[in-house]
């Protein structure tokens, strides 16, 4: 049988911006975009739930995060490598 390959996984680098939690750690991921009407540039930013397990993370570092399978309720993603 041939071993079926696993699609790549989205990749986001963020801020850390809350390590309050065990295990987890809330990750702030900015894009910048153009208004569809007005053609200024404008920043969004999304939370992310990242699970990481033994890496202590300050608030303020910056990381990029990996999707994977739900983990918890709010939890799909994981960091992966700290900068």
């Amino acid at each position: 049988m041939e071993q079926q390959s696993r699609a790549s996984r989205k990749l986001k680098k963020g801020v850390v911006v809350s390590n309050k939690m065990q295990k987890t750690v809330v990750v702030k991921v900015t894009r910048t975009l153009r208004h569809p009407r007005y053609g200024k540039v404008v920043e969004q930013a999304k939370k992310y739930y990242a699970h990481n397990e033994d890496k202590p993370l300050q608030i303020g570092d910056t990381v990029t995060i990996m999707e994977t399978r739900p983990l918890s309720k709010l939890k799909r993603w994981r960091v992966v490598e700290t900068e």
